[in-house]
């Protein structure tokens, strides 16, 4: 009975984080800061006060893993393959730029900084990817540590935050379509509620195509995080086997068996929507179907702030801080990198 109460305290704790968080986010215009955000800072706060009581460890553990891993699996049902389709050939090349800039760059820059690569490669997710969804999506797979996991999205959430500002402006000053505002957006703003909230600063068409791009760049994750898993069982063998030696790399093993579901949840919202188009049952039709994708929609975002409350409860703010400016520097190159690409690769496609 001790166990499962020391279970629970943790868990009450993160879900406690996630409604203040929630309601903090809430009550700013436009949502310009992340819940999820909130929560871990609140949670780095608190952690010199909770790091003292064990009874709450390892219910903090629990979210901070598991249910972070039910978040993303959720997360697969605002999404569906028809997406890309809609958003057409140019946002999916721009995007394969702009990919091959956070990570190719990330790769140099990070040598160049002197920082660890699962640091630089979280960062590079959230950049690249989707913020902070990329960021936890990627950190079981080439297990970092939580205090890299926080570093790497203060890093994206700061550039974001000045990003949410300067878009609409930027967009404005260089005359750009709706469509090529949103598609410059989708492409280059990290996190989801950023991209939203710049999209919508500049007009409600640029925040829809916005929004658009944005979901079908979260379908990355999924090479992403297989790519890495094979880089990180890589890394470790050459770390524990001996010189010139070779050894097979198992699938079974690095393959992360949760973004299976994860793509299912994403197949099964791809059907439901061509049996709405098709009408082939009544009691299926558009508004059923956007209400339920609303329900898990909702409980995967909470479940995803209460894990990243949880991984701000397990970190320590001075390991943080002894980090130095080096990785928050080296957040703002990749992500000025590929804001700039992005604009670029538009302009040379004549979609500006």
């Amino acid at each position: 009975m001790s166990k499962n109460i020391k279970f629970m305290g943790g868990i009450l704790i993160t879900v406690a984080l996630g409604i203040v968080s929630q309601f903090i986010s809430g009550i700013l215009p436009m949502h310009l800061i992340s819940a999820g955000v909130f929560a871990m800072l609140i949670g780095m706060l608190l952690f010199p006060t909770i790091n003292k009581h064990s009874w709450s460890s390892d219910g903090i553990t629990f979210v901070s893993k598991k249910v972070l891993r039910i978040s993303i699996i959720l997360m697969g049902i605002t999404l569906s393959f028809s997406q890309v389709v809609m958003v057409g050939k140019y946002s999916l090349l721009v995007m394969v730029f702009t990919l091959v800039t956070a990570f190719g760059g990330g790769y140099f820059l990070g040598r160049l900084f002197n920082l660890n690569w699962k640091l630089s490669s979280l960062i590079s997710a959230g950049t690249g990817i989707c913020g902070g969804s990329a960021i936890a999506a990627i950190s079981p797979t080439i297990e970092a540590d939580e205090i890299d996991m926080a570093y790497a999205i203060s890093a994206t959430f700061i550039f974001d935050i000045v990003m949410v500002v300067l878009f609409p402006l930027m967009g404005r000053y260089l005359v750009m379509s709706d469509m090529g505002y949103g598609l410059w957006t989708g492409t280059a703003v990290n996190d989801t509620s950023s991209v939203v909230a710049a999209g919508y600063a500049f007009s409600d068409a640029a925040g829809r195509y916005a929004t658009i791009v944005k979901l079908t760049r979260t379908l990355s994750i999924v090479p992403i995080v297989l790519i890495f898993a094979y880089i990180n069982q890589r890394v470790k063998i050459r770390e524990t086997g001996t010189i010139g030696e070779r050894k097979k790399v198992s699938i079974t093993k690095i393959f992360p068996w949760f973004i299976l579901t994860f793509i299912g949840m994403v197949f099964v919202k791809s059907i439901l929507d061509i049996l709405v188009i098709n009408e082939t049952f009544s009691f299926i039709n558009e508004v059923s179907i956007r209400k339920m994708a609303s329900i898990v929609s909702q409980i995967s975002k909470f479940a995803m702030v209460m894990a990243l409350g949880a991984i701000g409860l397990k970190s320590d703010f001075k390991k943080l801080y002894k980090n130095g400016l080096k990785p928050m520097v080296y957040g703002f190159v990749i992500s000025t990198l590929v804001v700039v690409v992005s604009y670029f690769v538009q302009y040379v496609l004549g979609q500006i």
